[in-house]
């Protein structure tokens, strides 16, 4: 039941713009007819058959060629020409919608790992210009504020046998730093509906950016050309997903669901526009995706999904967008080589931690990678390029242990990520302890990914126990706010004690809320945890103008209580951040807390080998927990 409350929660996504639609059709035939009948359908109706939705034996995607890409109202006689086919059962019309690359444009061990180093630094000519991978306080930066990747070469791991699929504008896979690391029976193009994903020419070359991205994983060691990977002996797939006008909810779906036993890790560093007034997420079918690879992929061990946290800077929110803030991803923000936050960062409680994108001094000295053509750059940015160095540092936990699953990698991430130099440059927010002793930031998450540390835990780790999904409760009246009039709810839950779905250690929060308010950007929310963690789950965004749509059981995550038990009383305060002479109003209408984490206590067969690290803290936390939780009143 808590299961299937879960995925309608998050398959909710809101429209506000006015609908465009694709010459894409989604075709559900009747009974189990297979392809053959599908592709006999297609032909007989004028249309081509793009292959199965999701592997489907009756599902399909459909295009007509002789149909405008782009379209104001749907093609009633396109319609009709299918659904009166006595084969087809459902025929939908796709809805197009934007998704953008992240990039910034300047135009417009924790004592798990000893030092370690490689017997000798890579010979790449660009790697004196990857601060990120090693942090001499070139450019301005700030010394040994990096990934540690030495840390983790120097143990013998360097991505062997782990494929990232880099889902983009295409790869240059001809590229000599990339060829011999690109897995082409892993890769497609669901843009042109071939086999080979490579970027589309242009003047401006705007398509360099899957290129790029792919350089950052698994550019080649030692061989004079550009710069070298963070996991240099690890593979990429191209999977070619954005070059067109408008994206469907199919060409997003099949691409992330696209050879997941093939595939280890997808990146992606695109996603809805980053201006700070959009609130959009997957569909149904890329949800479906989602959730089956997480479920199934990696022959059951799950596939794990990295983002960008988004662009939009100060004036956004990553709890805005569905694809950063899913559970089922992992969120990924950046730092600058000084160790302070970039201008075009965005905050919010679902990031999970950072990685490196451009320099401080000097905006030039971005991230060195290959770029098209067979030439290379040092002028890579954004959160675009943050991603993809955390997808090589989980390429590199996969070597080193290839029994961990998506949330094993989770969880790695939260324990080995540092602090480090992290700050806010404007001094908003700092860092906090939550309720069982791990340190977190609003902006950066849990802190700068360490893969040595990673690397060493990995070796070592014991899958953590199963996940459940509790719905802890929900209040459902419905009451005015206002500038004057902010509201506090409150939920108290035991979490499904007693049931086949209790959390006792948490791992992701959601707060599924449902308002409309004069002006939605002025909205603010923040949930407490019964161990005292305030999150703030939504901030206010100046240039969120709405006043229609507000929010439709939209899944506000926090990541800031991992850890922590969940049982007693939840917080909920609801107000505007507006300016006093500009009051606002609106209905809060529902809000249901959504638990997910595990009935018993993680980490318990891991050996503790520094008394200071997070593991440590977290154990001694449960252990003590675990020794009183009878003699606890949590209400």
């Amino acid at each position: 039941m808590a299961g299937a409350i879960l995925l309608s929660l998050l398959l909710a996504s809101e429209l506000g713009a006015a609908e465009v639609f694709t010459n894409s059709f989604y075709v559900r035939l009747r009974g189990d007819p297979g392809p053959e009948e599908a592709d006999k359908l297609a032909q007989r109706t004028g249309f081509h058959n793009y292959g199965p939705v999701l592997g489907s034996s009756n599902e399909f995607h459909f295009v007509h060629r002789g149909l405008a890409g782009a379209r104001p109202k749907r093609s009633i006689p396109h319609m009709r020409r299918l659904k009166v086919d006595p084969l087809v059962h459902v025929a939908v019309q796709m809805p197009g919608f934007k998704r953008v690359k992240r990039g910034y444009k300047p135009l417009r061990v924790e004592n798990l790992v000893p030092d370690m180093k490689p017997e000798r630094p890579p010979t790449d000519p660009f790697f004196q210009f990857q601060w990120y991978l090693k942090n001499t306080g070139q450019n301005g930066g700030k010394a040994k504020l990096d990934l540690n990747v030495e840390a983790a070469w120097a143990q013998g791991v360097t991505g062997k046998n782990v494929t990232t699929a880099i889902m983009d504008d295409g790869v240059d896979y001809m590229h000599q730093d990339l060829k011999y690391n690109y897995n082409a029976k892993a890769s497609y193009d669901f843009s042109s509906n071939d086999r080979f994903p490579y970027p589309r020419y242009t003047d401006d070359w705007f398509n360099s950016h899957g290129t790029r991205c792919a350089g950052e994983v698994a550019a080649a060691r030692d061989n004079g050309i550009c710069g070298v990977g963070v996991a240099y002996d690890s593979k990429i797939a191209g999977i070619r997903m954005l070059d067109q006008p408008y994206m469907t909810d199919l060409i997003e779906a099949n691409s992330m669901g696209h050879e997941p036993n093939l595939i280890d890790i997808y990146s992606a560093s695109w996603g809805p526009t980053d201006d700070g007034k959009t609130v959009d997420g997957p569909r149904n079918a890329t949800m479906r995706a989602i959730v089956k690879g997480v479920n199934e992929g990696r022959n059951g061990l799950g596939n794990i999904y990295v983002w960008a946290s988004g662009d939009g800077g100060e004036e956004d929110d990553c709890n805005c967008d569905g694809y950063a803030a899913s559970m089922w991803t992992i969120s990924i923000n950046s730092a600058i080589n000084d160790g302070q936050n970039a201008h075009y960062d965005e905050s919010c409680s679902s990031t999970l931690a950072s990685t490196f994108s451009n320099g401080a001094k000097d905006p030039n000295t971005g991230v060195a990678t290959t770029d098209l053509y067979g030439k290379c750059t040092t002028t890579h940015s954004g959160t675009s390029a943050a991603a993809p160095e955390a997808a090589g540092v989980f390429a590199l936990a996969l070597e080193a242990n290839p029994e961990i699953s998506w949330r094993d990698i989770q969880h790695l991430t939260v324990l080995t990520s540092k602090r480090n130099s992290l700050f806010d440059a404007k001094n908003r927010f700092h860092w906090t302890m939550n309720g069982v002793g791990l340190e977190f930031n609003h902006l950066f998450g849990f802190g700068v990914l360490d893969a040595g540390a990673m690397v060493a835990l990995a070796k070592q780790w014991k899958t953590v126990p199963a996940r459940y999904h509790c719905e802890a409760g929900s209040v459902k009246q419905i009451q005015s706010i206002s500038t004057s009039n902010p509201l506090v709810l409150k939920i108290t839950t035991n979490s499904c004690q007693g049931t086949d779905t209790e959390v006792n250690y948490l791992e992701h929060v959601q707060a599924v809320i449902t308002l409309n308010a004069t002006r939605r950007g002025d909205v603010q929310l923040f949930l407490t945890s019964p161990m005292g963690t305030r999150s703030m789950i939504l901030s206010r965004r100046v240039n969120d103008n709405d006043h229609r749509d507000g929010f439709t059981k939209w899944p506000f995550m926090t990541t800031h209580t991992w850890g922590e038990y969940p049982q007693g009383t939840w917080t909920l305060e609801v107000s505007f951040a507006s300016p006093p002479d500009q009051p606002q109003s609106g209905f809060f209408k529902e809000w249901t807390l959504m638990l997910h984490g595990t009935m018993d206590a993680p980490y318990t067969g891991l050996p503790v080998s520094d008394p200071h690290s997070k593991l440590a803290i977290v154990k001694k936390a449960h252990e003590e927990r675990s020794t009183t939780k009878h003699k606890r009143a949590y209400f």
